[in-house]
């Protein structure tokens, strides 16, 4: 009865998708990463295994995973979550990244979004991550931590660096007050470029004893930017 009183537009094409926020073409067309990617840092790689990079200079965090290419027309649904307050594309992002991590069947003891720093999170007043990460902890029952990781110093915005700049704007951006002796810890985030956000939080993790820290993330840039 819902979906014929309040029908869903598309969030792609704009026509009718009853209680999905995209019609069943659209979603089918969206780039989904390949199987077949590096399990660390999940970029292009032979069957899986560890792609050249990670073999040479291994990050911080131990596997990452993600859902989708960040293309057209995921690209496009990131930036209206993020600077559109569009958070119906926050609940279907959370659909996929639930139905992804369900697939992969990974055993872990906490749930961490990545944090805003405080000016940030209250210019946009959401932080998208937090939004998908509920849902996964909700499903999964595992438990999100939001107070014990801050990002401490109000770093310029990734998108507006190269690579290498990336890398530094994040040394010692991030902080964790956490006792996570022997624990496995699930990082979410909406998207991975570099790596560098991740990479400095996994630090931070991994100083307070994390034993494993898998990254879980929407949208994965085809190659490094």
């Amino acid at each position: 009865m819902l979906d014929v009183l309040m029908p869903q537009d598309c969030l792609v094409c704009g026509e009718l998708a009853a209680e999905h926020a995209l019609c069943a073409p659209c979603l089918a067309e969206l780039p989904r990463r390949p199987l077949a990617a590096c399990a660390v840092c999940a970029l292009p790689s032979l069957n899986g295994g560890p792609c050249g990079q990670c073999l040479r200079q291994p990050p911080a965090y131990d596997a990452t995973r993600a859902v989708f290419d960040y293309a057209f027309p995921v690209d496009q649904l990131v930036q209206s979550l993020k600077y559109g307050c569009q958070l119906t594309v926050a609940r279907f992002f959370a659909r996929e990244v639930c139905a992804l991590a369900e697939s992969l069947r990974v055993e872990v003891d906490l749930i961490v979004p990545m944090p805003l720093h405080a000016r940030r999170l209250a210019e946009r007043g959401f932080n998208q991550a937090v939004e998908i990460a509920r849902v996964l902890s909700h499903s999964n029952r595992v438990s999100m931590e939001l107070a014990g990781v801050r990002k401490v110093r109000d770093t310029p915005a990734q998108a507006s660096l190269g690579r290498e700049d990336r890398i530094v704007n994040q040394h010692g951006a991030l902080a964790c007050d956490l006792a996570l002796e022997g624990r496995h810890v699930l990082v979410v985030d909406d998207v991975m470029t570099t790596g560098a956000s991740l990479n400095e939080l996994a630090r931070c993790l991994k100083r307070q004893g994390a034993s494993r820290v898998t990254n879980l993330v929407v949208a994965r840039t085809p190659t490094p930017a």
